[in-house]
């Protein structure tokens, strides 16, 4: 069973009015996490604006959270492209040493076929390390198909895990119904993070939950124990917050939640902004109820 089970949160990467990168925020957020029930966390994901971070900054903030962590998590990095050798040769060349796994993002742009995301998976998983395959067909153009992802699962041992965030549900139990043993599945998607870890997920690598980490990791927890009704009432207070947190992009409004809640400063790189005021201001309304 992997250790990567639970609430796995996407973390951002605070700025400061100049647009560096905040390194105390940083380890406030990281502290706020783990003293609040977060399972594992994932390094240079999507939301941490990894696009827009130069290589430099990549090498520090890496070290910072893994230095910050000190071991008390599991920890996720992010090594993801559409340059099949590139990504192999960054993952071969990078020190893997304090993380659990690598979370590598289909290939987006070229809108390779199913053939070239098995051939592009089957290259990263001759690096021998361990890999979540990660399907976001919104950001990639791009679906991983579950005939794809159950061949490379059957073919390649370490390939052992898939972040899902598909929008049709179906496909995630489709996964979950026909998935070798030893072949792990998380939400990709805060929102369907609860029926899919009832129908055998482990979980989620969740936005919205570095925000609300007590109250999703509760959430997750009561479904591993099977009290559905308990962890529905978690999940409907929370669902109109991660509806808002998406509504202009990610990371914007998981920004302004962190920020409101004194965590983190709400600045974000371009081509990236902050949340609208309207946005914010219904952001904190809704933050208001919970």
């Amino acid at each position: 069973m992997s250790i990567l089970k639970g609430v796995g949160v996407a973390l951002v990467t605070p700025f400061n009015e100049d647009l560096s990168v905040d390194y105390d925020s940083m380890t406030k957020l990281v502290d706020y996490n783990i003293a609040n029930g977060t399972n594992y966390l994932v390094v240079l994901g999507t939301t941490a604006e990894a696009a827009t971070l130069s290589a430099e900054d990549k090498k520090q903030v890496t070290e910072h959270i893994v230095k910050i962590n000190n071991g008390r998590v599991p920890l996720v990095l992010g090594i993801g492209g559409n340059n099949t050798l590139e990504v192999k040769k960054q993952i071969e060349e990078t020190d893997l040493s304090a993380f659990e796994a690598v979370l590598s993002v289909s290939p987006y742009y070229n809108k390779p076929n199913q053939e070239g995301l098995y051939q592009h998976y089957k290259i990263l998983a001759g690096t021998g390390k361990k890999i979540i395959i990660y399907n976001v067909p919104s950001r990639t153009g791009q679906n991983i198909e579950p005939s794809t992802t159950l061949r490379l699962a059957k073919d390649f041992p370490n390939l052992y895990m898939i972040k899902e965030a598909a929008p049709n549900i179906l496909q995630y139990f489709d996964i979950l119904r026909q998935k070798p043993e030893g072949f792990n599945l998380v939400s990709g998607d805060d929102e369907y993070t609860l029926p899919v870890t009832l129908a055998g997920g482990n979980g989620v690598i969740s936005v919205i939950g570095q925000g609300y980490p007590k109250e999703f990791s509760t959430m997750v927890q009561l479904a591993f124990d099977g009290k559905v009704k308990e962890a529905y009432e978690i999940h409907n207070k929370l669902v109109e917050i991660t509806r808002l947190i998406f509504a202009e992009g990610n990371p914007a409004g998981i920004k302004t939640v962190l920020a409101e809640k004194g965590i983190i400063k709400n600045y974000l790189r371009l081509p990236l902004v902050a949340a609208s005021a309207g946005l914010q201001e219904r952001i904190k309304q809704e933050m208001a109820k919970i």
